[in-house]
């Protein structure tokens, strides 16, 4: 069957969506602060694909997000990678995923992307950075310039980042040690014209989300600063994965209202559905809206 992405546009940007694989989480597991009570209120708001209350899970994903603009390509986030052993996830080690397939089958090829840029350096974010040829673990965007932030990479050599070493050293070592790596400072960066790294701490120690400006349009690249859209409508829940409880609450709000204010398009690293959509001022706070099909 031939494979069919989303597709948004953004002023002058075409973003598309390469699926890499589904999964879920119980409702508890993934938002310590879980309230059963509210959760059933929300059943009324978020349908089963975002919130599954017959089993208390919340659906998740992951993809990269493929974006052409003035005549780049670039790709945000890159997943979680196949053939990478991940003993402290099942749902990660070993994938064996077609994702490289739907990315030509959506019109892409390897060689022609020119940026790759990265919300974070967590295991499900950059899987795809790298691929085993020849022996070794090789960038799959061989054409690109990878970017991130420098207190991200600088983690993986402190105590705290010890125990995820193994995804520095086969998804991220690679891309430095082969010259093709961008770090941004803390304070973030505009690395081109109107694309912007901008800080968001707490889900991880240099987290940063990806601001586009395009032609009077605004697309923001979330990354893990909201796992969920229940986190819309309850920016004080932090996912039990988040490094610095304070500063991630404090991004989601900071986040909250910059898309609002700028009626800016949201692409999630993990929601379901269209995984994209705005976020707007409702009577009890903030509320999400899908982009459609």
């Amino acid at each position: 069957m031939e494979y069919i992405p989303l597709k948004i546009l953004v002023g002058k940007a075409t973003i598309t969506r390469v699926e890499e694989t589904k999964f879920a989480l119980p409702t508890d597991t993934l938002f310590p602060e879980w309230d059963t009570r509210y959760g059933q209120s929300m059943g009324g708001i978020l349908n089963p694909a975002s919130l599954d209350l017959v089993n208390q899970q919340v659906p998740l994903q992951t993809h990269l997000w493929v974006m052409e603009i003035g005549g780049l390509t670039i790709v945000i986030d890159t997943g979680i990678g196949n053939g990478k052993a991940r003993p402290f996830s099942k749902l990660f080690d070993m994938l064996d995923t077609p994702l490289l397939k739907r990315f030509e089958e959506a019109g892409f090829q390897r060689e022609q992307v020119d940026y790759v840029l990265l919300t974070h350096l967590h295991v499900d974010h950059v899987g795809w950075n790298t691929h085993w040829e020849d022996g070794r673990w090789s960038p799959v965007f061989p054409n690109a310039t990878y970017v991130f932030s420098k207190q991200e990479c600088d983690f993986f050599s402190t105590p705290g980042g010890a125990a995820r070493r193994m995804v520095f050293e086969d998804s991220v070592l690679p891309i430095i040690e082969a010259g093709m790596a961008r770090m941004i400072p803390d304070e973030g960066e505009e690395i081109l014209d109107g694309i912007r790294f901008l800080p968001t701490p707490g889900h991880s120690t240099g987290h940063m989300v990806i601001s586009i400006d395009s032609h009077g349009e605004t697309a923001v690249f979330s990354g893990d600063v909201m796992h969920s859209p229940l986190q819309v409508y309850r920016p004080t829940w932090n996912s039990v994965f988040c490094l610095d409880q304070q500063a991630a609450q404090k991004s989601r709000e900071w986040l909250l209202a910059y898309a609002a204010n700028k009626n800016a398009i949201v692409f999630s690293a993990h929601f379901p559905e269209t995984s994209a959509g705005s976020i707007q001022q409702g009577g009890n706070g903030y509320e999400w809206l899908y982009v459609p099909v």
